[in-house]
Formats: structure tokens, sequence, C-alpha cells
């Protein structure tokens, strides 16, 4: 019986687990999602061809792995609809690989104008996506959501109708645009016609796949310091995109997991509010966001930039049982002469090496930076570890000795083979 590969982020996103996945995916059976929604994007270059997925794995473009859409992703149907055709479009064979969840829940355009609303009234903005996955999360465990299943139901459009109006109750007293009921069950039935041939039970597809031995990869959405629990709440995400979501979100056991993969960067950067103790507003910050294409998958947004934390990395391997860690952007940092990493905090005048997402602590905290040697040149080219400027492996080496993980990706260019395998 095989185990899953996990995939996860170890800051804020944006780390390019796509790309772990998508070489990982060139070896595996089955490519799974498990959490998050139409708020997440993994960016992949193929062929010179970018792909900016949302919903469907990322392994899917290997075009022989099959990819399973998990119970614990909220999904938009018309964002899935059109990442099924553009896909389609690249001759990629959706109709055979696809799987989606029956127990996944269903984002509705009520709970985009909701998310909406709520954000404009926040005291403190948050940075959500609008995209309506908070109000989704908040309706399943308020247990008025509607799963996948729930759209081939008898009593489906009757107990729509009667979410659309109190949902236009709620927004009509704030003074919110309202739904229209007809459309949206219009709309609706016809969206679970298109995707109900790829709907089944994913839970027993996935441990049948598994004791059948294949090779399954899981890839997180978002990260480990934007976890519901875990992360730098309230700026954070509205679910569990830790170990402890990749089960919750598949229906996979502990014994299930085998390696875990951490992602970062050479560097680390954030969408969206809240602290972050390594951000460099400079034109060292921008020059990094220039050099690394730091601009959101989903949002467009341009991310805040800084030097790479591993005080915070620390935090993220031990939550996560991480035993690899994926490097990318190697390339980018090379770039600077010199750079550095924070290899401690100072607290009001106390030096620490544990994390918190506290946010006075972290309010409090200041960096304790190392330096590094930079000018790596051209590293796109290297295929192997030796091949790496000597100021490279020093980098590397000394990240695995503060972690006690070992760096077995590294990423050296954009494209799908600027990968090092150790």
């Amino acid at each position: 019986m095989s185990k899953a590969s996990v995939v996860l982020g170890c800051f804020y996103g944006d780390e390019g687990k796509g790309r772990t996945t998508d070489y990982l995916a060139q070896f595996a059976d089955v490519s799974v999602r498990a959490t998050g929604g139409n708020n997440a994007g993994h960016t992949i270059m193929v062929n010179g061809v970018k792909f900016a997925m949302r919903l469907i794995p990322s392994g899917i473009l290997s075009n022989k792995t099959i990819a399973v859409i998990g119970n614990g992703v909220v999904l938009n149907p018309e964002v899935l609809i059109g990442e099924i055709e553009m896909l389609k479009s690249h001759d990629i064979d959706v109709d055979r690989f696809l799987r989606i969840s029956d127990k996944a829940h269903i984002i509705f355009p009520y709970h985009c104008n909701l998310d909406v609303m709520l954000e404009n009234k926040r005291a403190h903005k948050i940075g959500t996506t609008k995209n309506g996955i908070g109000p989704t999360y908040c309706d399943k465990y308020e247990r008025s959501g509607f799963r996948v299943e729930d759209m081939y139901k008898d009593s489906f459009e009757e107990n729509l109708r009667h979410q659309v109006e109190v949902k236009n109750e709620l927004l009509a007293a704030n003074g919110e645009p309202t739904c229209d009921a007809d459309e949206i069950v219009a709309t609706y039935k016809k969206y679970a016609e298109i995707l109900k041939p790829y709907v089944c039970d994913t839970v027993t597809l996935l441990h049948k796949y598994l004791k059948e031995d294949k090779f399954m990869v899981v890839e997180g959405a978002q990260a480990t310091l934007l976890d519901i629990d875990f992360g730098s709440y309230p700026f954070v995400t509205s679910s569990n995109p830790t170990i402890g979501g990749i089960l919750t979100g598949t229906g996979l056991s502990a014994r299930d997991i085998g390696d875990v993969y951490g992602v970062i960067k050479a560097y680390s950067s954030r969408v969206g509010e809240g602290p972050y103790v390594t951000e460099l507003k400079n034109e060292i910050g921008d020059r990094i966001r220039d050099l690394g294409h730091e601009y959101g998958t989903v949002t467009k947004r341009p991310r805040r930039c800084g030097w790479l934390d591993l005080v915070t990395l620390k935090y993220a391997i031990d939550l996560n049982g991480v035993n690899y860690i994926n490097l990318n952007h190697l390339d980018t940092i090379g770039n600077f002469d010199t750079f550095k990493a924070c290899v401690a905090y100072d607290v009001d005048g106390v030096e620490t090496t544990d994390f918190s997402t506290n946010e006075q602590f972290l309010a409090a905290a200041k960096p304790v930076y190392k330096e590094f040697e930079g000018n790596f040149g051209d590293v796109s080219k290297c295929k192997t570890f030796d091949e790496l400027p000597e100021a490279a492996k020093t980098y590397i080496r000394f990240i695995e000795e503060y972690t006690g993980t070992m760096v077995k990706l590294i990423g050296t260019g954009a494209d799908r083979e600027n990968m090092i395998v150790r």
C-alpha cells in the first residue's frame, strides 16, 4: 500500500507549490487538491505556456495523472468550468482525468456579495479576494451550505430558493446588491449537468488508489501562515492549508501520509494585510518584486517582499512534519551582490528563535540577519547541486543546518526543466 506525498507552502503562499506538484506529477498516478477555492492559484510554465490553475490540481498538466478535487475545497462552478475549457483547448484530456468530490461545497453569487459587504464593513481590512470563499465556509459550518451532491437532489431548487431569500434579506438590510433566484437556479442547474460526469465519492476512490499502490500527490492551497488556526489570525484564509487540512480535505488518514515537501522561496513574500517581520519597504523589496515577478496569480496585486525568515520556516517544518524542502527562486536571489536571511527575532531586547503568531509578539519582533554572498550568475543551466556556484551551495547548506531538513528540490528558473533534484 502506497503513501501520499504532500506539497505545502511554508509562508504566506505563492512559494511555487504548483511547480513542485508539477514535478512530482511526472511520476504520479493521482494528484489531489484538498482545501481552499479559486482564491488560490498555482502558476506553472510548461513548454513556454503559462497555466494559472485555480481549482483543478496542477498535476493534470502531465496529461496522464488523475486530478481529484477533494471534499475540503469550495467550488465556484463558473470558474471550474472555465478552467476545464481552458485545459481542453490545450489538449489536456480533462474528461478522462478529472474527478470532483461529491462532498465539496459550492460557491454561489450571494457568497461573493456577502464577502464584499463584510470586507467593506471591517474596521481593519484583511485583504480578502472577495471571491466568496469565507462566506461559503461559514455556510458549511453553519450547516446551510450546498455540497456538489445536493445539486442532483429533487429538493435542490426549493432549498436554493430559500437560501437566496435568506441571503437577500441580509444583503438588502445592509444596502448591498441582491441576487435573482430564478437566474441562479437556472444557471446552477446547467452547471450541474456539465459537471455531473466528473462527480464521485473521492474518499473511497483515494483509499482504493492507495491500496492499488498508486503514487499520489496532494497539493495544498495557500500556506502555513495563512492557516485559520496556526497562521497570523485574523489575516488568514478560511481553511486549514496545513497538514491537518490535507487529512480533513481528502479523507486520508495520518498513516496514509508519506513525504511532506515544504515549499519556500530563496526570499519571502506576502499578499494582503497582516504582520510580516522580514518585509523590506524600500528599493531592495521593490527590486525583489520586479526580479521575481511578484504579482498575485488570482488578484494581480503586487506582493510585499523581503528576506527569507528561517524562524518562521522552522515553525512551518515542525507544524507540518516537513521532511524535504523545495527552494525556489534561487536565480532571483542570486542577482544581488549580497543578501540576508533572518536567523532570530529581537523581541524587546530578548533574542529568540521561537516563532509565535501572537500579534503583539510579531509587532515587537525585529529580525536578526545573517548576510550571504550573492552574484550567482546564470544558475538556470545547472542540472546538479555540484554545478551550482559555491555561494549558492553555502546558502542552501545553511538553510539545511538551521532547520535540520534537506533541501531536495531547487528551482533555478521559471520553466519546468529548471529544477535540480538531489
